[in-house]
């Protein structure tokens, strides 16, 4: 059976396994706030846990998406990593506190990386991407779910509280 190497991003199939022996990665990590939980999210953690034996989760803290974004998750973060970590896909949740990834990796030492393409050819991507090269560690983008993102979400919620307000 022939045996898949993936650099880049992957498609997001089903098929994609199909027929071919996947050499899983040890330890993989993601990371992400989690916020109005949707398919996107979904799609990210099924992909990676598909990629890995163990999968590791970081969600981010209230105080680091209050720092990063300079706004609160509408999911308090007890509530966005208990979601989180009953999901199948999830054999470990924890709390990232830091953005930084590298930071995680000294914590964690997992052997791949997963995020969404849409931070491909970032300055930070750009540059985890030469320390993990040098470390040995694979970053694996994933495309991102264009069509549903907990922005989308938000700017909906937003739009309606707003109508609603303003016909009072």
């Amino acid at each position: 059976m022939p045996s898949l190497s993936w650099r880049g991003t992957i498609p997001l199939s089903s098929k994609l396994f199909g027929g071919c022996k996947v050499d899983k990665y040890e330890v993989g990590f993601t990371t992400g706030v989690f916020d109005l939980f949707h398919v996107g999210h979904l799609n990210l953690l099924k992909n990676a846990k598909a990629m890995c034996k163990h999968l590791i989760v970081g969600v981010t803290t209230d105080d680091e998406v209050l720092r990063v974004k300079n706004r609160k998750p509408v999911i308090p973060f007890n509530e966005r990593i208990e979601i989180v970590q009953s999901l199948k896909y999830v054999d470990e949740a924890v709390p990232d506190t830091n953005v930084n990834k590298i930071m995680s990796w000294q914590q964690y030492r997992f052997n791949a990386i997963f995020k969404g393409d849409d931070w491909k050819g970032s300055i930070m991507w750009v540059e985890y991407e030469k320390y993990f090269t040098e470390s040995g560690v694979d970053v694996i983008y994933f495309p991102y779910t264009r069509h549903t993102s907990s922005t989308r979400i938000r700017e909906v919620l937003d739009f309606i509280y707003s109508e609603a307000a303003s016909t009072k």
